[in-house]
């Protein structure tokens, strides 16, 4: 916004009729004491805050900004009224009368800051720790509620008249904007980099050069100045500047100036006129591709690439040498020389600079390309900068599978320790090279270090071949997710009451106890003394049982069957011998036990030995009416056995003798029924037609 002098100082100077009229009325930032006597909490002075108010012990916050000295005293002395018995001392009084102002913009530390009442725009500038490089110095501003003053502070600090300073009152906002020269970015300037830059603020009383210049800015139009003034200004034209076609826009109208023309003639009347807004713009010299019949062109990975002429004598290293040589970014073991009758050669420059193998330089030609391309980085999976013929692929278990570059000097040694060699799951004994969509080659890994890295063994690898590492199973509690990576020929299968029942990859070299301690060995429940292996490499269905508590008794390993990959090993779950054995190898009690069921019974046992095993009679048994049911070939036999008798008067010849395959029911005299059936019945082989189809 812009004023007249006359406005501007009609402004002004109501801005300090207003501060003076506010002498007697109570500012922010003013100091105030408060006469209590014998009070700890007024002996300090208060000051009144940003919100207008004084903060008194025991009452809180008391607005007084605006207000009279009266005015403010009457109103603190009701509020202590109500905590204060005894005001007949008090009073207040304005002890300074300082003002607070809050300066913003282009200063080093913009704050609220607190002056004397006679302190003016200097002082606040001087509080906020000076104004930065490249303020604007004849534009701050001024704000005062909704009023508004824009004022020129350089003028003041270069005639020291303070007139031209707005008076200050609590609560004004002074901004200091930046100057148009520094541009958008923060940056550290000094006073003679903003004035090489130029020195003009506005472009309607500037002149703006740009292009091939030393020092390109907006600088300010004097009267008489020519172009040659405006290019000086500027520090002149570069050695690259094209001085012949310097194009001048005065006031829309573009025309063209020729510096050398001017300067070969001295002749002012080529000069074209400028004014106040006039642009001026010095082009770069263009130069012509040298294309001569000798030229060679070197593009690419090196330090100055361009067109070079050569000649018979010339050759590769000569052209790379002119060219400054490779940069660190260039593959120079494939560097191309692309010829003018389309045929395109490699040159692989590592290799015969380390004189790894017989490497010649191919011949150059004028109208030939050498092109140096940039190196493959390894974190870009880019398949444009390995062509499919250079790389190898590795994939599987190593720590980075990808395409890479494949040279004749290197191994699979080399390619797997490129690619972070193999994971800890990695099935190191069966990589597979595939070559044309078959697998050419099995290596193992673990052989060949046993072999102490017998190279000879190594499977050639050539460009476009297939690493591929399988991964092992490594979880056995979901080994089913491996099963697609795992060959059913080289597996195993662990089932029943074991820790992890699964699929398991499987080695002729491996013993029946480490194919066990791999599933996490028996469980608790486990029936160790009648596991079955099912064989599934023969002609014929074949199984073999195994008692493998016989072997840690015994510790005898002829125990042990001989296991193939594809065999299936099951361990039963004890006392559950229903699934295991025929009804002719067991023993059936039932009735009034803790256990009833079927148990494996031989002919060291005896009844007593089985009702212990199944916990012995419930309290409501009747052990006096105790059926023993014979199954033999002929015809089934009862007979009753008194237990309570037995074990008043022991007698081993009146205990039933039991075979595998009977029958025990202790029957339970909670049924009177039942009881009463008992006592009716005069021939216990009755018995036999209820337990029969036990």
């Amino acid at each position: 916004m812009k004023f007249s002098r006359f406005t501007l100082f009609v402004i002004m100077m109501a801005f300090s009729i207003s501060a003076l009229a506010n002498q007697d009325v109570i500012n922010v930032g003013n100091k105030v004491y408060l006469n209590m006597p014998g009070e700890e909490g007024f002996e300090e002075l208060f000051i009144v805050n940003e919100k207008g108010t004084l903060t008194l012990p025991e009452v809180g916050n008391v607005h007084v900004a605006g207000k009279t000295v009266q005015e403010a005293e009457q109103l603190i002395k009701l509020s202590l009224s109500t905590v204060y018995v005894d005001l007949t001392t008090f009073y207040l009084e304005v002890t300074s009368r300082d003002i607070s102002v809050t300066i913003l913009g282009y200063v080093n530390t913009p704050d609220r800051y607190g002056i004397p009442e006679y302190g003016n725009v200097q002082m606040v500038i001087n509080a906020a720790g000076g104004l930065k490089p490249g303020a604007q110095l004849d534009k701050l501003q001024l704000r005062r509620g909704e009023e508004f003053v824009e004022f020129d502070y350089k003028a003041y600090l270069d005639s020291g008249d303070v007139r031209i300073l707005p008076t200050l009152v609590s609560g004004d906002i002074l901004f200091v904007p930046a100057s148009p020269l520094i541009g958008n970015v923060q940056v550290d300037f000094d006073a003679q980099t903003l004035s090489a830059a130029g020195d003009a603020s506005d472009s309607s009383l500037a002149i703006t050069l740009i292009g091939e210049l030393h020092n390109p800015g907006t600088f300010s139009f004097k009267p008489d100045m020519t172009i040659v003034d405006a290019l000086m200004r500027a520090d002149g034209v570069t050695r690259y500047a094209d001085v012949t076609s310097i194009r001048v826009i005065n006031n829309e109208v573009p025309t063209s100036f020729d510096l050398k023309q001017y300067l070969d003639s001295g002749d002012k009347t080529l000069l074209p006129d400028i004014a106040g807004g006039t642009m001026i713009y010095v082009p770069i010299m263009v130069e012509d591709v040298n294309t001569t019949a000798r030229t060679v062109y070197v593009m690419g990975e090196v330090q100055a690439p361009g067109a070079y002429e050569a000649n018979e004598q010339v050759g590769l290293m000569d052209i790379l040498a002119n060219a400054g040589g490779p940069t660190r970014f260039a593959e120079t073991r494939q560097i191309k020389i692309l010829k003018e009758s389309g045929e395109n050669q490699l040159f692989d420059l590592s290799a015969y600079s380390e004189g790894l193998v017989s490497v010649e330089i191919p011949p150059i030609a004028p109208g030939d390309v050498i092109f140096v391309p940039e190196k493959t980085d390894m974190n870009e999976k880019s398949w444009l900068k390995v062509a499919p013929n250079r790389a190898v692929k590795v994939i599987g278990a190593v720590h980075s599978p990808g395409r890479y570059e494949w040279s004749d000097e290197m191994d699979l040694m080399d390619l797997l320790a490129h690619a972070g060699g193999p994971t800890k799951g990695a099935n190191v004994n069966d990589i597979k090279v595939i070559r044309e969509g078959e697998a050419t080659f099995r290596f193992s890994l673990t052989s060949f270090a046993q072999l102490e890295g017998e190279y000879a063994t190594l499977p050639e690898i050539i460009a476009g071949d297939t690493v591929i590492v399988e991964e092992l199973p490594h979880d056995p509690k979901d080994n089913k997710s491996q099963w697609v990576r795992q060959s059913t020929e080289q597996s195993i299968y662990v089932m029943g009451q074991v820790g992890a029942a699964g699929r398991y990859a499987f080695d002729k070299k491996f013993h029946f106890l480490d194919i066990l301690a791999a599933a996490d060995g028996p469980t608790g429940t486990a029936d160790i003394r009648n596991i079955r292996i099912t064989h599934r490499n023969s002609n014929q269905a074949r199984v073999t049982k195994l008692d493998l508590a016989l072997y840690f008794e015994t510790g005898d390993e002829t125990l042990f069957p001989t296991l193939s990959p594809g065999d299936t090993i099951y361990v039963p779950e004890r006392d559950k011998e229903w699934l295991s054995r025929p009804k002719e190898e067991v023993v059936r009690l039932i009735g009034a036990v803790n256990r009833p069921g079927r148990y494996t019974f031989n002919d060291s046992m005896t009844l007593l030995d089985l009702i212990a095993e199944a916990g012995g009679p419930l309290n409501t048994a009747m052990i006096d009416k105790i059926v023993v049911v014979n199954h033999t070939c002929c015809a089934d036999q009862a007979r009753t056995f008194d237990l309570d008798k037995f074990m008043k008067r022991p007698d081993a010849y009146t205990i039933p003798v039991l075979r595998a395959g009977d029958t025990v029911f202790i029957p339970d005299q909670s049924s009177d029924s039942f009881a009463n059936f008992w006592k009716d019945t005069l021939d216990v082989l009755a018995v036999v037609g209820i337990v029969a189809g036990l």
